[in-house]
């Protein structure tokens, strides 16, 4: 049973009011502004060189500026910043409506998506926004298009009900899934805006279950980039040339041997590891003992052994969100000179390229492995082919969130049993999100609530990618309580 120190709600708040309000907005107000949001392809600038004149990104902005604009909170203020060269930022500020000691809660969300990818379900789709038992499909609803109105929706909730509340600043951005490269000008120029940050909520992370709330306690980083191997000016017959020629696969097939032990996915570099925190591999065990199997049996298996048992590379629980969250991985997530099926000749090809995602620990310098790891496949070329590593931009280092204080862990333990009636779970996750890190440099004293809707079988980034809406309205009022108990200078809460 709960302690009353643990539900207590904040004084003058009435959590059956604000529960109400947020389910009524979702299911009236922000699920249609989600569908069509979901309809628009604004694509990042990592895959659509021409954003700018496709002005898919730019609509998906003013229509969230547009809603933003509607809202019923107290000396609301929003812009559409846009530096020269720039994907475009939708800033919003909102003056504290308790007495200011100038502390702010920023509240960060992205509305730029991934592509489209393959294999939607029949009636599914990337650009295609359906409902079906309370999920709601299609590309970017749930990464992380609805941050936006579940931010502006939290604040509204507090001030219909006249609960003071701190400032609160919303920095939503549109290069996210590009490595955020264009959001640190921003924050340049909004520094003087953004004032003393003293609580960060960010609302692009993931869930362990859709059975209460979940705070994020680390991220990964992530070295993107395109290997490239060339041994020929023009594709030549395979009869005529295999045994004399080298095939650029089996060359780029060996330089990824240097990094990675193919027979274990161990990446083998040391430079690439980092030692993991006792109170991180005990979080990691806490999670486990909630979660079980469904660590792995949630994702959508298609392999397994005689019987359909599927052998996953790690099947204690404990050690599978360590490899999810403390390792590093390689992934391979496209490639380049390999002609579809059905048009494969016999033809030894000039080149292959792949494309490396490279996931980091979240202690290990983005920068620095990047360094390294043009170095590791460039040198000593096999045969002296022609090797290329070409980073992206946006390299991101990962994140480790600081020591939680007293007041943040009772505020979310005391939201998650009231909106979920289940105490707050922490879990590390295996994305990036690269302005984690900047804000923890930036803002050394900050607090952070890095949350989500990522929860079983949402699939960000992959097909029949959907946003649980009932999780969704139960975090957006565990967030409004939480906001209104960070303490002021002034012992106002």
């Amino acid at each position: 049973m709960d302690t009353p120190q643990a539900s207590a709600p904040p004084p003058g708040l009435d959590p059956a009011a604000l529960r109400a309000f947020v389910d009524d907005t979702w299911d009236r107000e922000i699920v249609p502004a989600l569908a069509d949001y979901i309809a628009v392809p604004a694509k990042s600038p990592a895959f659509d060189a021409e954003w700018a004149a496709h002005g898919h990104i730019d609509r998906v902005v003013e229509e969230a500026a547009r809603w933003a604009r509607t809202r019923r909170i107290q000396g609301l203020s929003i812009e559409v910043v846009r530096l020269p060269g720039r994907t475009p930022v939708l800033w919003f500020e909102a003056p504290a409506t308790r007495r200011d000691d100038g502390d702010a809660v920023l509240m960060y969300g992205h509305l730029d998506k991934q592509p489209e990818f393959s294999g939607w379900r029949a009636g599914l789709g990337p650009w295609t926004p359906v409902m079906r038992d309370g999920r709601l499909y299609g590309r970017g609803g749930a990464d992380d298009g609805y941050a936006v109105y579940a931010s502006l929706t939290a604040i509204e909730a507090l001030d219909r009900q006249g609960v003071p509340r701190p400032r609160c600043v919303g920095l939503i951005e549109t290069c996210e899934e590009s490595g955020s490269y264009d959001l640190l000008p921003y924050i340049d120029a909004l520094r003087d805006r953004l004032g003393r940050v003293a609580l960060v909520v960010c609302l692009d992370s993931g869930a362990g279950n859709y059975d209460q709330l979940w705070m994020t306690t680390s991220l990964r980083g992530l070295v993107t980039g395109t290997l490239e191997v060339q041994v020929l000016d023009e594709g030549v017959h395979s009869g005529d040339s295999s045994g004399v020629v080298p095939s650029s696969f089996r060359i780029l097939r060996h330089l990824l041997d240097r990094l990675e032990d193919s027979g274990t996915g161990r990446i083998l570099p040391e430079s690439f590891h980092c030692d993991i925190p006792a109170e991180r591999a005990e979080q990691a065990r806490a999670a486990a003992r909630i979660l079980g199997d469904e660590v792995w049996k949630r994702f959508p298996w298609s392999c397994g052994a005689e019987g359909g048992v599927v052998l996953p590379m790690a099947t204690e629980p404990q050690q599978a969100l360590l490899n999810r969250t403390w390792r590093p991985t390689l992934s391979v997530t496209g490639a380049e000179g390999l002609p579809p099926l059905a048009s494969a000749g016999n033809v030894l090809r000039p080149r292959t390229a792949f494309k490396l995602s490279l996931r980091l620990p979240p202690l290990v310098d983005a920068g620095a492995a990047a360094v390294a790891l043009k170095q590791l496949l460039e040198q000593d070329a096999p045969y002296s082919a022609r090797v290329l590593f070409q980073p992206d931009p946006g390299v991101a280092s990962g994140w480790n969130a600081p020591q939680s204080a007293p007041w943040l862990n009772d505020a979310l333990d005391a939201a998650s049993r009231r909106y979920f009636d289940a105490p707050c779970g922490y879990i590390g996750q295996g994305g990036t999100i690269p302005l984690m890190s900047l804000l923890r440099q930036g803002f050394p004293s900050a607090q952070f609530m890095v949350c989500g809707v990522l929860g079983p079988q949402s699939n960000a980034h992959g097909p029949n990618e959907f946003l649980h809406v009932p999780y969704a309205r139960r975090l957006t009022a565990a967030v409004a309580q939480a906001m209104a108990v960070l303490p002021g200078a002034h012992g106002d809460a």
